[in-house]
């Protein structure tokens, strides 16, 4: 180990240590960030996160990173994140969380001459309660899933007016062991139906042959309406309230308000606007 990779937040000893505490533990009672914390293909990840927390006063960094990977957190501080990141990108000097009296905009854009030329707020669009928790559910199905060597990929499908409800443990073992016997099954399905779920085997748009993932494993895609019924409404309304709350401050300072918008990743809300400034960590 380099001490470059000891002195690395999320490095090599931050990967043994999330290994240690929770590798043991079934996907439902692991935080949903676990594969970003632990595996090698997402190592530039957490590069990125080390590198934007770098430039962060050391005792916001500290904060920021013992919080990051909580549920409820991570997501919403990556975007936070990753506006800071578009604004450096553009070629602007930030200020992280500066305070003005008792407000603290996430960011302070600031000039050559080191005066503040721009206020940025960050809102993240995030899931309802109880959203999860189902997550949790629904990775579970896909890590047993993985443990199929049929490398093929399935969806699940239901009622598209209200949020499939997830498998608890004992089904979704019921599913894995169902669907590894069709996978394996020299009789050709497209459509699997198992425990009161249907599975249906995607198909290449280009070749309409089955789809294949990389490697040698099922893969499950879980329901896009996870997080229930969401619109890009509730996201306006809090931008719409991240206003008012700025509003005085931004008028007696002088300057301009910019409210960065973005969506946690299980919300399924894909918001794309001029004004909308974002980047994403690498992939």
């Amino acid at each position: 180990m380099t001490t470059e990779q000891a002195l690395r937040r999320f490095g090599p000893q931050f990967v043994a240590e999330q290994r240690h505490r929770y590798g043991k533990r079934p996907p439902e009672n692991r935080m949903l960030s676990y594969d970003l914390a632990v595996l090698d293909e997402y190592e530039p990840w957490r590069i990125w996160l080390d590198e934007q927390l770098d430039l962060l006063p050391e005792a916001a960094a500290e904060t920021f990173a013992a919080n990051l990977w909580r549920d409820q957190n991570f997501w919403p501080d990556v975007i936070e994140l990753a506006a800071g990141a578009a604004l450096r990108r553009q070629g602007f000097s930030v200020e992280f969380e500066r305070r003005w009296g008792k407000l603290t905009p996430d960011w302070t854009v600031v000039g050559e001459d080191g005066a503040p030329v721009a206020l940025v707020e960050v809102l993240t669009h995030s899931p309802q309660q109880g959203t999860f928790a189902k997550m949790k559910a629904w990775h579970a199905l896909v890590e047993r899933l993985k443990q199929v060597p049929v490398p093929v990929v399935l969806t699940v499908t239901g009622d598209p007016t209200r949020p499939l409800a997830a498998p608890d443990a004992r089904t979704a073992k019921r599913i894995a062991q169902h669907l590894r016997r069709a996978l394996l099954s020299p009789l050709h399905q497209s459509v699997f139906r198992s425990q009161g779920y249907t599975f249906l085997l995607q198909a290449d748009p280009r070749t309409d042959q089955s789809m294949r993932p990389p490697g040698m494993s099922t893969i499950l895609i879980p329901p896009s309406g996870m997080a229930g019924v969401v619109s890009a409404r509730s996201v306006t309304a809090r931008i719409e309230k991240k206003v008012n709350k700025y509003r005085t401050l931004a008028k007696e300072a002088g300057l301009p308000l910019i409210v960065a918008a973005g969506a946690h990743k299980f919300t399924g809300v894909h918001v794309q606007h001029p004004t909308t400034c974002s980047t994403a960590p690498p992939r």
